[in-house]
């Protein structure tokens, strides 16, 4: 009995090294550490209203009075169950420590002052500001096939079942919802999220397609032609 159990934790360890090599612990760390800085410095000081899962909570929130703390984790739920239908096990693994890594980094960052200047009197500068903390850091948690929210699940859902780049996903489903929290939030507070989600996308395409060794041949490819030139 002793021997199969030490064998079955040895199987178990294995399988969660398979799952979470260095290269994805560190991946998780850093992205989860960076979304949440910009959630709490940029996002929440400046009331950047968000799209996906976030803005469909405030919305529905707003048009049937259920409660966000229902709604959050009945609408995280079902897109994690869509990507353990379409991504795998391991997907909703990695997908489940993620969350956990940005729920202890948000918890950090709200105990510290805010350690980004006040772009609340600019809120363009915020916009693009939260757009690069969220397109690195949610970039760097679904380049290791995994999620820090529903969103992220949702997207890569689409992406795989419509072969579509995730920036497509992504700004489809933020768009949507931007475009619905119009029956209650003005115009010109919507258009600051627009330019958020935008960028932030396109960065998230940007960062799990990025291929050191791609940009090196680019790179070399580029001082060949320049030599070629001047020669």
């Amino acid at each position: 009995m002793r021997t199969i159990l030490q064998k079955n934790y040895r199987e178990m360890l294995q399988s969660l090294k398979d799952i979470f090599p260095l290269k994805t612990v560190l991946s998780i760390l850093a992205g989860t550490a960076i979304l949440a800085f910009g959630m709490v410095n940029i996002h929440k000081r400046v009331h950047i209203t968000e799209g996906g899962v976030l803005g469909m909570i405030l919305l529905l929130n707003y048009w049937f009075a259920i409660p966000a703390a229902l709604l959050s984790p009945l609408l995280d739920a079902l897109c994690y169950l869509f990507g353990f239908r379409y991504l795998g096990k391991d997907f909703l693994i990695r997908s489940i420590a993620a969350t956990l890594c940005l729920a202890g980094f948000l918890k950090l960052w709200e105990s510290l002052p805010y350690l980004f200047p006040d772009l609340t009197e600019h809120p363009l500068a915020a916009a693009v500001a939260g757009a690069f903390f969220v397109g690195i850091g949610v970039g760097l948690v679904v380049r290791q096939k995994a999620s820090s929210g529903g969103d992220d699940a949702l997207a890569m859902v689409i992406s795989k079942l419509t072969r579509c780049k995730i920036a497509r996903a992504y700004l489809a489903t933020d768009i949507t919802v931007l475009l619905l929290s119009l029956t209650y939030i003005p115009l010109g507070r919507i258009a600051y999220s627009f330019v958020t989600v935008t960028i932030s996308s396109l960065l998230i395409d940007f960062i799990q397609d990025f291929s050191l060794e791609t940009w090196k041949q680019r790179v070399r490819k580029h001082i060949r032609l320049a030599r070629c030139s001047q020669e």
